[in-house]
């Protein structure tokens, strides 16, 4: 796959396909994580003398403009973090848009309005992909957090652009995620949680490959539970899954895979705050798992202990809700404390980790949560084959 450093750059419009699609709090950015993951790229980009487009989504606006969905709120605090100004389209594609992109000299950038106000993004539709085309001279792609999508802006448009090729953080990301599938220093251990194993099915049968340690927590442990005949309580558990995760459990045995479960658990009546909480090591029939004990805690604190490679993925007790978030936040802790290897796949469990604060302990931290479990599934990504393709 060719990086944006084999490029000339100076002078091209340089499309950018981020992903700014961060959270937002009485209409601010209220956390920047992914827009810094992309500065390195951007910067690059400008210090090349290229005139920089910026695309992305932002929330689901069901393919019409949505006021509250602007990526405008977004525009400030990329200024301020690349020191210069940013540009506000007043949409991502159209005459006004084309306009400004032509008055760009090298160094400049400009921020598209969310791609997904147009319901043409997800449909991949070719008229809408060649109008993002035609801001380009240059397409890059450094939104790993939306290459499990065959969307216009990742996939569609890039037939109709001269030059294509990966930006910083897309490299990274597959870097990390690869060595996972195909070189990780050994012992490599991953930790899934979660609420469902049918979320995740794909992705365990995939590290039952290449693990050496399989960590379950979460609410989709329960289901695993009670495949081996536990007593689960009013614990979430996915009636339909339990042949397979027992399928999965005697998988894990014949590979030599040591696949280990909770065996202490945080149990209540209801999931709410404030709520009377009790560590058992058998879950009574009225109550409720929500997370893991502190035996658990201690048993997976060792296994981490031993690694040079762990992965991990899913919150391991409803964190949301104290004091349901201790053995979430024990094992960020104990991830952040080892000298392994450490990549972080996405979603809740890069919250739990920046909430722990420790978030700079770690090896990587991945943007994309679904992206980054479809790629280890060991499935191309189409955003990513899309770029193979035509790089």
């Amino acid at each position: 796959m060719r990086l944006i450093d084999a490029l000339d750059l100076r002078g091209k419009r340089v499309f950018i396909r981020v992903d700014f699609n961060v959270p937002l709090k009485d209409g601010a950015a209220a956390d920047a994580t992914r827009i810094d993951a992309a500065l390195p790229s951007i910067r690059y980009a400008r210090e090349h003398g290229g005139r920089v487009i910026l695309a992305s989504h932002l929330g689901r606006p069901k393919g019409k403009p949505n006021p509250a969905l602007s990526l405008a709120p977004l525009r400030p605090v990329l200024a301020e973090r690349l020191g210069a100004a940013v540009q506000m389209a007043p949409d991502c594609v159209g005459a006004p848009t084309e306009a400004l992109v032509e008055r760009l000299v090298g160094g400049d950038v400009l921020l598209l309005e969310n791609l997904r106000f147009h319901a043409e993004e997800e449909k991949n539709d070719e008229q809408f992909a060649r109008a993002l085309a035609r801001l380009a001279d240059v397409y890059i792609n450094d939104a790993f957090g939306t290459a499990h999508r065959a969307h216009a802006s990742t996939v569609g448009m890039l037939r109709f652009v001269p030059e294509r090729a990966a930006g910083f953080l897309l490299q990274r990301e597959c870097e990390y995620l690869g060595k996972v599938l195909s070189a990780p220093e050994r012992p490599l251990v991953a930790i899934l949680g979660g609420a469902k194993v049918s979320d995740k099915i794909k992705v365990i049968r995939s590290l039952l490959g290449g693990v050496d340690t399989l960590l379950i927590g979460g609410a989709m442990a329960y289901t695993f539970l009670r495949a081996q005949g536990a007593a689960t309580g009013k614990s979430l558990v996915e009636e339909q899954h339990i042949e397979l995760a027992g399928e999965l459990l005697r998988d894990a045995r014949t590979r030599g895979v040591e696949l280990v479960l909770p065996i202490d658990h945080v149990v209540a009546d209801e999931a709410r705050e404030g709520v009377a909480a009790e560590t058992v090591r058998e879950i009574p029939a009225g109550k409720l798992a929500l997370d893991i004990g502190p035996a658990t805690i201690d048993r997976f604190r060792r296994a981490i202990q031993t690694a040079h490679t762990v992965f991990w993925n899913g919150p391991l007790g409803m964190f949301e809700i104290a004091p349901f978030d201790r053995g979430t936040m024990a094992i960020a802790a104990a991830v952040a404390d080892s000298h392994a290897v450490s990549i972080i796949g996405g979603g809740d469990s890069v919250a739990a980790v920046m909430r722990s604060g420790r978030a700079d302990a770690i090896t990587h931290i991945s943007t994309g949560g679904g992206a980054s479990l479809e790629f280890l599934e060991g499935e191309p990504l189409p955003g990513l084959a899309a770029l193979e393709a035509t790089s």
